[in-house]
């Protein structure tokens, strides 16, 4: 679930391959231009970042050899 203009919203959360088995986990959702990140174990706390940010981001530490990403 999700917080959108103050009212819950059900999303499709999906869980990072590199997050380990249990509540510990961070889980990405799709909306409208962004994408939701949260922790498994705080579900209400949720930060939305624009897709072309976070695309940057992952390209960013993949050319920089930080994690191995599976794309």
């Amino acid at each position: 679930m999700s917080y959108e203009s103050g009212m819950r919203v059900e999303m499709d959360w999906q869980k990072s391959s590199f997050s380990e088995q249990g509540d510990n986990c961070l889980e990405l959702a799709a909306s409208s231009g962004a994408v939701l990140l949260r922790e498994s174990d705080e579900p209400d706390f949720v930060i939305a970042a624009p897709v072309r940010g976070v695309g940057g981001l992952l390209a960013s530490l993949k050319a920089a050899g930080s994690v191995a990403l599976p794309y």
